[in-house]
């Protein structure tokens, strides 16, 4: 078994394990919105090389995970993930229905003034081709060269679509959500592009600094703490009731109402996965009840008021 030469490589093997590499969203927004903006004229031309002009257009670049690439996307649309030496799944591409709509007629030579039919069904080999073709495109236009290249294996792989596309497993990390729509004077489509972090912070230098051990632990912490802060967790509203003894708990019948301390309504604790936050005020705001901090939890006092009978 080997191991990372150095303990940076060792820190960033364990990252991207637990919670996928990821960078500062500011600078990976502002890493792949240079991107987009650079590959956008590029991209313009060979879209519109294709047949009848469309019009390109950057409206989005936003960070996000991979599995998310296909949610914007509806029922029908294709789907590619491009490797390159370094990654199986460089980039991930999906083209929505009404951007392959739009495709299609523009390469069949389709009145761009007229709308065009939606597509409700499985692509056709033909839309499936077209897509193929699109994406050839985007990932040339965004692959740039030399020391900052992504590198992306060409040609692309071929488009999938219905089952195949949706049951296709992406593996799971930050990404960068780089949003394009394709369109004609009647209608508009997408092209999304999920380029994880990791790939950035490889070859676009999207953090300060990724040289040999100059990673410092407020960078990790920063990582960390990006991912953890989007992390969704359930919040609990707890109000005592009153101390009583083991023998006045087994006693209780069905029905028998139970009296409140006095301040029980003042001392409410909000927790979050067995761990107290705050303490809290139970009220009520029209219908709802509410509950309002009142000073976050100290456990040293906590554990002082436990110590005196009650």
């Amino acid at each position: 078994m080997t191991s990372p030469a150095s303990p940076s490589q060792t820190r960033a093997l364990i990252i991207e394990r637990l919670v996928g590499d990821s960078g500062e969203a500011a600078q990976v927004i502002g890493v792949g919105r240079g991107m987009a903006e650079r590959s956008l004229p590029l991209l313009q031309k060979a879209l519109g090389e294709l047949g009848a002009p469309v019009t390109v257009d950057l409206q989005a670049v936003e960070v996000g995970r991979v599995p998310d690439a296909r949610m914007r996307a509806g029922e029908t649309f294709a789907m590619t993930v491009v490797p390159s030496p370094t990654s199986a799944d460089a980039m991930t591409l999906v083209l929505d229905a009404p951007a392959i709509a739009v495709m299609v007629q523009a390469l069949f030579g389709g009145d761009p003034d007229q709308p065009v039919a939606p597509i409700e069904r499985d692509l056709s080999q033909i839309e499936t081709d077209v897509a193929t073709n699109v994406f050839q495109e985007v990932a040339m236009a965004l692959n740039g060269s030399g020391r900052r290249s992504l590198e992306l294996r060409q040609p692309v792989p071929r488009a999938m679509s219905g089952n195949e596309a949706k049951r296709r497993v992406l593996r799971d990390g930050a990404a960068v959500r780089i949003i394009y729509g394709i369109s004609t004077p009647t209608d508009t489509g997408t092209v999304t592009v999920m380029i994880p972090q990791r790939i950035l912070l490889a070859t676009r230098g999207a953090t300060a600094d990724h040289g040999g051990d100059q990673t410092t632990e407020f960078d990790w912490r920063a990582r960390f703490s990006e991912e953890v802060m989007r992390s969704a967790v359930r919040l609990e509203a707890t109000m005592p009731l009153a101390r009583l003894s083991l023998g006045d708990l087994a006693a209780f019948q069905p029905g028998q109402v139970i009296e409140f301390e006095e301040d029980a309504q003042l001392q409410a604790k909000l927790s979050a996965r067995d761990k107290t936050l705050f303490v809290c005020e139970f009220g009520k705001l029209g219908q709802n009840y509410t509950v309002r901090i009142r000073h976050p939890h100290d456990g040293g006092q906590d554990f002082i008021d436990g110590l005196v009978p009650g």
